[in-house]
């Protein structure tokens, strides 16, 4: 009889975990420096970080991954196996990851605590409301907005021009239906009416502001800049003149402490922030990296999605503002998703076929190649499972050999970190061979229609950017108005190196249509929306939630 296969859920539920007070005494945390949150999970206090300024920073090890496929690479995964091998092979290593939200846990893709024998638990709690700080994001978001709405109602002393209210309500979950919608309906007692809608909290410039930032202090001016509206005579209105980004800092000061819970293998992770890759910057918060880099000699982190969007945002945003230079990136991939890539319907991706490896391979290499630009270099970690041909294998290696980067199949799924030790040991071949020449794709000084076009076309392989006259002129404005110098945050399918996500592989010949700007003043990137990207995304047909429920005992089911 064929063994039965435990679910990710029921992996992590048999989990026997530390107490959070040894998961910290492992990373040489003290007693004070822990605010508890029940056995398994706790704060760590800013006081942590501000304690061992002195002490030397560890390796940074980003996992990226090609584009996602209905069938999942496992990046998550990947990343939660090799810190737990790498701690195997005898270096002390701690994992930063994202929180989930809540839209994909009860949508499609599923909880974000990896899988089978790589997982950070506890979780359930993590992947559900966790210790709540999304919903601190939420209210702090929302807060504004109805601070704004009041303003308007008292009698708008900032003269704010109605229609030229750019603030909008968030809300941790998927409902196209909340994408448009009227506010202030019902006379003169219920404010002022006005269009309006809602985003998706991992999109909102109070999560991207929340990871970013290194202080209370820095906090609390990032959210003063933010930009709520302009005026009759288009000037700019902001959290601090409506004197909203106090109260807001209130609500964010427990939540911004670093979260810290483990994996089953008891390696530190540090969960905490988790803004989407497709559109946001996609990575956990700053200061949770900066914390795990002075407790731990390896740190491996992630970014969102494929390496075009979450390494690129990551190299480009979040290195420019702290100064972090990763020693080597970590590119995850399935065979049975190259084979997808290279044209081979779903249901036929469990046959053999070396051929479509090859044209998938395309995907992967323009990947390796993007990190490349960076000055980077790369290791290719492929999720292995029983179905996966030595062939196969080989054609990858094959493929990618004149690029000088290693190809790990790895099976820490089934086998946790045992299952990563080969590709922990590739990661430190790399980093000590690394010489350190990190480079930026492009400098402050270049025009913003320059960044997008230079991402476009270096990274996305496109021929060109498309705008109309009247987003080209809105670009100018913002160059005008001294927002010439920020980075861009494209916001783009996650599905394709193009903005149509049906182009799968290495698609060319193509343009990238641009949509909209948006400026995220107190975050400090502008945000460049393609074609139709959604920052409020839909439920699918069949969502998780059907599937998720609670038996008579009170355990979770359908959670994944």
């Amino acid at each position: 009889m064929a063994q039965q296969v435990m679910s990710d859920i029921e992996i992590a539920r048999q989990a026997k975990g530390l107490a959070i007070d040894a998961v910290a005494a492992s990373l040489g945390l003290e007693e004070a420096e822990l605010e508890r949150y029940g056995r398994d999970k706790a704060k760590v206090s800013l006081q942590a970080l501000q304690n061992r300024t002195n002490l030397p920073d560890g390796k940074l090890v980003l996992v990226s991954a090609i584009h996602p496929t209905p069938l999942g690479e496992g990046k998550t995964t990947s990343a939660i196996g090799l810190g737990d091998a790498l701690n195997r092979i005898g270096r002390k290593a701690s994992i930063c990851l994202r929180e989930p939200s809540l839209g994909p846990c009860f949508g499609i893709k599923g909880g974000a605590a990896g899988g089978g024998y790589s997982q950070v638990i506890p979780m359930e709690s993590i992947n559900l409301h966790f210790t709540g700080d999304f919903h601190a994001i939420g209210l702090a978001h929302n807060l504004l907005a109805a601070v704004l709405d009041n303003h308007l109602h008292q009698g708008n002393a900032l003269g704010i021009d109605c229609r030229r209210v750019v603030w909008k309500r968030v809300l941790d979950m998927n409902d196209r239906a909340l994408r448009n919608v009227m506010v202030g309906l019902g006379g003169p007692a219920n404010s002022m009416p006005r269009e309006s809608g809602f985003d998706i909290t991992v999109a909102s410039e109070v999560m991207a502001i929340f990871c970013l930032a290194m202080s209370l202090n820095e906090l609390k001016q990032r959210l003063g800049d933010i930009i709520v509206a302009y005026t009759y005579d288009q000037k700019p209105v902001t959290a601090r003149d409506l004197r909203a980004h106090g109260a807001m800092t209130v609500l964010l000061k427990d939540a911004f402490q670093p979260n810290l819970v483990q994996t089953l293998e008891h390696t530190p992770a540090f969960v905490h922030g988790g803004p989407f890759a497709n559109i946001a910057h996609g990575c956990n918060s700053l200061v949770a990296t900066r914390m795990a880099l002075k407790l731990s000699d390896y740190v491996v982190t992630e970014a969102g999605f494929g390496a075009d969007l979450g390494a690129e945002k990551f190299f480009n945003i979040i290195c420019r503002m702290s100064g972090l230079k990763p020693q080597v990136v970590v590119l995850v991939a399935t065979v049975r998703a190259l084979k997808f890539h290279g044209g081979v319907a779903v249901d036929r991706l469990k046959k053999e076929d070396v051929e479509a490896v090859e044209r998938g391979v395309e995907n992967l290499r323009q990947h390796i190649d993007n990190v490349h630009r960076f000055h980077l270099p790369v290791v290719v970690a492929i999720n292995r499972f029983a179905g996966d041909s030595d062939a196969e294998i080989d054609a990858i290696r094959y493929k990618c050999d004149y690029l000088g980067v290693p190809v790990v199949p790895c099976s820490n799924w089934a086998d946790g970190g045992a299952g990563a030790e080969t590709l922990a040991q590739a990661v430190v071949d790399k980093v000590e061979q690394h010489q350190g020449d990190f480079r930026l794709l492009y400098d402050d000084s270049l025009p913003l229609w320059q960044k997008i076009r230079t991402i476009a076309r270096e990274i996305y392989g496109a021929d060109d950017i498309l705008a109309d006259k009247k987003l080209r002129d809105k670009i100018r404005a913002l160059e005008r108005d001294g927002y010439g110098r920020l980075p861009v945050c494209m916001a783009k399918t996650q599905y394709s190196f193009s903005t149509d996500p049906a182009l799968k592989g290495r698609p060319r010949g193509f343009d990238v249509p641009l949509r909209d700007v948006q400026l995220a003043a107190g975050a400090g990137f502008i945000v460049v929306l393609t074609d139709n990207v959604m920052t409020m995304p839909g439920l699918p047909r069949q969502p998780s939630a059907e599937l998720i429920d609670l038996d008579d005992d009170g355990l979770v089911s359908g959670l994944f």
